[in-house]
């Protein structure tokens, strides 16, 4: 199915971003570069970006869902500096086998998991 114009703009709004950013946040950025996009829509269209892989999304520490086009294919999981937001994505094999382990454990199976360690980062110590 080919892309819609509105998620053709919602992917490049968000790849241009620098961070995470809230849907509200985008909403707003895309409204000030001119496009005509609903808020509900660009909600819609990070959901399914994220599904597909193509946005992280991860929960700060109040529970707000955040975004961001996802620099890396493979399944990661985020270091988040609680101060200023800085992020860097890190991979976690043990984090993996555990998931897989405990899965298996309790019968579950079709597993999924995310992973965000909340800390302070080296500028802001």
């Amino acid at each position: 199915m080919k892309p819609t114009r509105q998620q053709v703009a919602v992917l490049a709004a968000i790849a241009a971003m620098d961070g995470f950013t809230s849907a509200q946040a985008l909403h707003e950025a895309m409204r000030r570069d001119g496009h005509s996009v609903g808020l509900t829509t660009v909600y819609r269209h990070l959901i399914a970006l994220a599904e597909a892989g193509t946005v992280d999304v991860l929960r700060t520490d109040d529970g707000e869902a955040v975004y961001r086009h996802c620099a890396q294919d493979e399944h990661h999981h985020h270091l988040v500096c609680r101060q200023c937001g800085a992020t860097v994505e890190v991979t976690g094999p043990e984090v993996e086998s555990w998931a897989a382990s405990v899965a298996r454990e309790h019968g579950f199976t079709a597993v999924s998991h995310t992973l965000e360690v909340f800390g302070v980062c080296p500028a802001c110590s």
